[in-house]
C-alpha cells in the first residue's frame, strides 16, 4: 500500500486540492521534462554514468564541497515522500523537509522567480521519474559552515523572495527571455559576481564570476569583455549549437549546452538572446593600455606562440569557425580573470558535441611542455595582441592553477 499512498500525496495541488488526474497529464508532465531542462536539472543531480537524477554530483564551493542530492521519486533517499508544500518551499525558499534550511548552490534565489504553473509541472514531473535508491550526504562543508541554521542570516542579507514581474515596456519575447534566464536557468548563479558570503553582486549582474576553476565569461553587452560584439544570430547560435564564428563552448558550459540550451525550443533560445543583447546591462569597460610588444613577456610569448599555437590559431589569431576559437578580439581572452585561459592551457579542453557542431575538437595540454612563466608569457602575448587589450598574467597565477588542477580528482 506505501507506494499507492506516495503516489496520491504528489497529487496534492501547490496552491490548493487540484485533481489526480491533473498531475498525471500527459501535457502537465511534459511540460515539467522540459522545465527541468530549462533548469539543466540534470547537470547538478545526474552524475557520470550515473542514473537520471540519482544525485552524486559534488560541487566544489569556495566554502568546500557539497553533493547533489537525489531527486527521484524513491521515498526514502529521493523525494518520493517530499510533500508539495515542501517542493515548492525548496525551489521558491530554499527549505527542504522538515524545514531543513538548503545552501544556495541549489539555486533557490533564482527558482523564486519561477510561475506556480511551472511549479506545479515540475513537480508532476520529478513524479514519474523512476525511484533510485542512492542515499547522497549532501552537506560535506567543514565546521562552523555546516551548520544549516546559519542560512537564516545569509537569506536576510542576500535573498529576495517572490515572482518575475514582466516589464510593461518590453515584448512578449524579452519577457520570457528575461524569465528563464533570471528564473529556471539560473544564469547568474555562475556569471554574476559574488560577495565574500557567496551572495550575488547585483549591481555587476552577469558581468563573470570565477566557479570551480573556471571562469564563467561576462555575458553583458560589454564591447571588449562581454557579448557586446556577438549579434544576437550568433548567440542564437552559440546556445543551440555549442559553436560559433567567436568561441566553442567548453568546461562547465559544455555540459550547460548538452543537458539544456541545445534541447531549449528555438523560441526560448531566441527569446533569451533577444534578453541579453537588451537587458540594460551594458558593462561598459574602459579599455586598459595594452602591454607593449617589446616587453620580455610579449616577446617570449609571440616565440612560445608561433612554435605551439600558431598552427592552429593562426598567426592571425582568427582561429578557424567550428574548429579553433578565435583569440583575435575574443572576449574571454581579454577577460580580467585569466582562470579559464591558464586552465585551458595547462589541462586542455574539448568542446561540447551537438547535432548542429557534432566535431567536438580538442585543445591539448601543455603543462607537461611549458614552464609557469612561459604559460603566463603566451597568455600575456594573446591578450595584448591583434588589437586586443587585457592585464599581464603573472607566473604565480599560473603556478596557483596548476597546483589547484593537480589535486582534482
Amino acid at each position: 500500500m506505501r507506494r499507492p499512498l506516495t503516489a496520491a500525496i504528489l497529487f496534492v495541488s501547490l496552491t490548493g486540492t487540484v485533481a489526480a488526474q491533473d498531475f498525471q497529464s500527459f501535457d502537465l508532465i511534459e511540460r515539467g521534462r522540459y522545465l527541468a531542462i530549462l533548469g539543466d536539472c540534470a547537470g547538478c543531480h545526474t552524475a557520470a554514468n550515473g542514473a537520471p537524477f540519482a544525485g552524486g554530483v559534488a560541487l566544489l564551493t569556495p566554502f568546500g564541497t557539497l553533493v547533489a542530492p537525489n531527486i527521484t521519486s524513491d521515498p526514502d533517499t529521493g523525494i518520493g515522500n517530499m510533500t508539495n508544500d515542501e517542493f515548492l518551499a525548496a525551489l521558491r525558499e530554499g527549505r527542504g523537509r522538515n524545514g531543513k534550511r538548503l545552501y544556495p548552490a541549489m539555486p533557490y534565489p533564482a527558482y523564486t522567480k519561477m510561475a506556480d504553473d511551472d511549479v506545479r509541472a515540475l513537480r508532476a514531473y520529478f513524479a514519474t521519474i523512476a525511484p533510485v535508491k542512492n542515499r547522497v550526504e549532501s552537506n560535506q562543508l567543514p565546521f562552523p559552515l555546516n551548520i544549516r541554521l546559519a542560512m537564516v542570516f545569509w537569506n536576510g542579507l542576500n535573498f529576495t523572495p517572490g515572482r518575475y514581474q514582466p516589464n510593461p515596456q518590453k515584448s512578449a519575447a524579452w519577457n520570457r527571455g528575461a524569465y528563464i534566464v533570471e528564473g529556471p536557468a539560473h544564469c547568474g548563479t555562475c556569471h554574476t559576481p559574488k560577495t565574500l558570503l557567496g551572495g550575488d553582486k547585483n549591481s555587476a549582474a552577469l558581468t563573470g564570476a570565477t566557479l570551480q576553476g573556471w571562469f564563467a565569461p561576462d555575458i553583458t553587452n560589454d564591447q571588449r569583455k562581454g557579448i557586446g560584439g556577438w549579434s544576437q544570430d550568433d548567440l542564437v547560435q552559440y546556445l543551440k549549437t555549442g559553436a560559433n564564428k567567436w568561441t566553442l563552448a567548453s568546461g562547465p558550459m559544455a555540459e550547460a549546452v548538452s543537458h539544456s540550451t541545445s534541447r531549449m525550443n528555438d523560441e526560448d533560445i531566441l527569446a533569451i538572446a533577444t534578453y541579453l543583447k537588451d537587458n540594460g546591462q551594458l558593462g561598459a569597460s574602459a579599455r586598459p593600455e595594452p602591454v607593449a610588444a617589446g616587453n620580455g613577456a610579449m616577446r617570449a610569448g609571440a616565440a612560445i606562440y608561433k612554435d605551439s599555437c600558431a598552427a592552429c590559431h593562426k598567426d592571425s589569431g582568427e582561429g578557424e569557425i567550428n574548429l579553433f576559437p578565435r583569440l583575435a578580439g575574443s572576449a574571454l581572452v581579454q577577460s580580467d580573470d585569466p582562470t579559464t585561459l591558464a586552465r585551458v592551457v595547462l589541462h586542455g579542453t574539448r568542446a561540447v558535441s551537438t547535432s548542429g557542431a557534432p566535431t567536438a575538437p580538442a585543445m591539448p595540454a601543455f603543462d607537461w611542455r611549458l614552464e609557469d612563466v612561459q604559460v603566463a608569457a603566451v597568455l600575456t602575448y594573446i591578450r595584448n595582441t591583434w588589437g586586443n587589450a587585457a592585464g599581464s598574467v603573472p607566473a604565480s597565477a599560473v603556478a596557483g592553477q596548476r597546483a589547484s588542477l593537480a589535486k582534482s580528482p
